[in-house]
């Protein structure tokens, strides 16, 4: 537990340049939910709203050292995982939530873009699958993520509850199994499973019509450590970050020249005083 008056959550993810996605949309989901943010950085990007121009790890041991310190200082009331980039750095992580035996834990699985491309190699997720899984009390993989560790395609609400708890069998206590990359009456749908009763709650919010989604999967999983710091229950956890995700899509950021971010801060830009905003967040 933490050691102060707030609650306080870590991510232990990649820097998005851009600030869209990464440890900079984690930091601020902790911050929207009144959370104290802490962060260990395993890899550094350069991007902005068009793509990926370059990555470059960390060393094991410079993310064992960040986790280490605020770990022993401050302490850790919740935690998520996101963007590890391969074996070496995923087997240190679990290592480190092992030994200071950080039990809410929510693993994003980040191994395919919401577009379907691999971001990690086969070894990392393997290593991912044995180390870090098990370790995990929530693990959110978009469609793609689920299907490669379910080894199974996707297709229908009935593949999803298949697939859920195939992962379940992993190691993790529960899973929300994203449909985001689904079509039709999934699209949006979230499945969440839960291992100790199989039992399965769809997480159904109005779907919202916008290109602007970049940093959704990092935010919807750092929605929930931050719940759960606040001391929710897993399910209330994810039905309250779903909801703080699709409001934030509400109000996503048309800035740069491609796809741009939810709006993390949207609570702020409802008290901009009676100027409306639109969607690019410009006052009119």
């Amino acid at each position: 537990m933490a050691r102060g008056s707030v609650p306080t959550a870590l991510t232990i993810a990649g820097s998005d340049s851009g600030g869209g996605a990464g440890l900079q949309a984690d930091l601020r989901t902790f911050a929207m939910h009144r959370v104290h943010g802490m962060s260990a950085v395993t890899c550094i990007t350069a991007q902005n709203t068009l793509g990926v121009n370059r990555v470059d790890a960390l060393s094991p041991e410079s993310v064992a050292a960040q986790i280490d310190a605020v770990v022993d200082d401050i302490g850790v009331d919740g935690a998520k995982t996101g963007m590890l980039l391969n074996a070496a750095i995923i087997e240190t992580v679990a290592d480190r939530l092992q030994h200071w035996q950080i039990k809410q834990l929510v693993v994003d699985p980040v191994m395919v873009s919401r577009t379907g491309a691999q971001l990690i190699d086969q070894a990392a997720m393997e290593t991912l699958c044995d180390c870090l899984l098990p370790r995990a009390l929530i693990t959110t993989p978009n469609v793609y993520e689920a299907q490669l560790l379910a080894g199974m395609p996707l297709k229908s609400l009935e593949d999803m509850k298949a697939a859920a708890a195939k992962i379940l069998d992993m190691g993790p206590q529960y899973v929300v199994v994203k449909g985001g990359g689904l079509a039709e009456d999934l699209q949006g749908m979230d499945l969440w499973m839960d291992s100790s009763s199989g039992e399965c709650t769809v997480l159904r919010t109005e779907l919202v019509n916008t290109p602007h989604t970049h940093g959704t999967g990092c935010t919807l999983a750092a929605a929930i450590a931050a719940n759960l710091a606040r001391g929710l229950d897993p399910l209330t956890a994810a039905k309250e970050a779903k909801n703080y995700v699709t409001n934030a899509l509400k109000h996503s950021l048309a800035i740069g020249s491609g796809q741009g971010p939810v709006g993390h801060f949207y609570p702020l830009l409802q008290n901009v005083g009676t100027a409306e905003m639109r969607n690019d967040g410009v006052r009119r």
